[in-house]
């Protein structure tokens, strides 16, 4: 009897213990799930560096070459050089079905 009762505990304890090592707090499921989170940080650190290195080099250009500091100037400050005219148009049409206000 004694033997029935131990095997069944054994049973009992291999059964929650193995449980607990697949489904528990730091089991198996737990594991994957932080594995995958951590290729997907390890993924958005990489891009995160790759934009560092873009910038960086970005603005190493615009401290030390004429043309990208001219590209710029003209391109943000629409600056011109002596002579030149600028021309700009509107990005949309005015919207035509709309009313026109009343007048007072």
């Amino acid at each position: 009897m004694r033997r029935r009762i131990a095997t069944a505990a054994a049973v009992a304890l291999a059964i929650f213990l193995g449980y607990h090592v697949i489904a528990g707090q730091n089991g198996v499921t737990a594991y994957e799930q932080k594995r995958i989170e951590d290729k997907e940080l390890q993924k958005q650190i990489q891009q995160l560096q790759d934009e560092n290195a873009r910038m960086k080099d970005h603005v190493d250009h615009l401290q030390n070459d004429p043309d990208v500091i001219e590209h710029e100037a003209r391109a943000r400050l629409h600056y011109t050089r002596p002579g030149e005219v600028i021309y700009t148009l509107n990005d949309k049409p005015a919207d035509k079905t709309q009313p026109a206000p009343a007048a007072k």
